[in-house]
This record gives C-alpha cells, sequence and structure tokens, in this order.
C-alpha cells in the first residue's frame, strides 16, 4: 500500500495551490498551516529549492472522532498535502494515505476513520 495519493498536472504552481484548496474545501478540509519549502529552506540555509508547499488540511469531524478513538493520533494529524514544482508547468500534488499511516495504530476504531479520509482525500487529488 502507497503511504501516498499524487497526481502530477500541468499549471502553475500558484494555480494549482489555490485548486488543491479549493478541492480540500469541498470535502470538509481546512487548512490549519502552510509551509512553504522554498522560503523556509533560503531564509534557513540559504539553499535555493524548488516551489514547495505543505498544507497541514483538516476535516474536523474526522479528527475529532479519531482523537475519541485514540488519544495519541494526534501525533498523525493534520493530514498533510504536498504541492511540489517538479519543471515548469508540470505540478504533482501528494496527499498522505490516511490508511497507511493508521497500520501503524492497532485500534480497530481508526479503521473506517481511515477509510473515509483517505476516500476524500483519493477525491482531492483527482478533483485538482
Amino acid at each position: 500500500m502507497e503511504y501516498h495519493i499524487s497526481k502530477t498536472l500541468t499549471g502553475t504552481f500558484e494555480e494549482v495551490v489555490v485548486r488543491v484548496k479549493n478541492a480540500l474545501k469541498k470535502e470538509g478540509f481546512g487548512v490549519l498551516t502552510e509551509i512553504d519549502i522554498k522560503n523556509t529552506l533560503k531564509s534557513k540555509l540559504d539553499v535555493d529549492f524548488r516551489k514547495y508547499t505543505i498544507l497541514g488540511a483538516c476535516n474536523p469531524e474526522y479528527a475529532h472522532s479519531a482523537l475519541q478513538a485514540e488519544d495519541k493520533v494526534g501525533t498523525m494529524l493534520p493530514c498533510n498535502v504536498i504541492i511540489q514544482e517538479k519543471e515548469e508547468g508540470e505540478v504533482e500534488v501528494a496527499a498522505v494515505n490516511p490508511k497507511a499511516s493508521m497500520m501503524a495504530i492497532h485500534n480497530k476504531k481508526l479503521e473506517q476513520l481511515a477509510n473515509d479520509v483517505t476516500q476524500k482525500l483519493t477525491r482531492v487529488i483527482k478533483e485538482v
């Protein structure tokens, strides 16, 4: 089982970021964090890196249910979604696969939640 769900598409990096955020919202996710890796690496290490953003996406209902089922599942939240420029005009979008992540936690209550969130993130990736 892959640990991520991904797709490569054409367009500008900035356009794809907007499309991903809109698709996440449509599936009930909010973006809690947005990390600009390119700028962070430049400012901290003075290195050049491609455009690469990590979105910390959270569906509050599913997060709440997961936290009720397993109090330490927060170590795996929020769901990370990355957008990275592979080359000019080619952008990859990838999301964590919650089913793969939750396999590390032996809690039956999380299985259906992980399946549901995986389906939602799969739809997000397909839509962009």
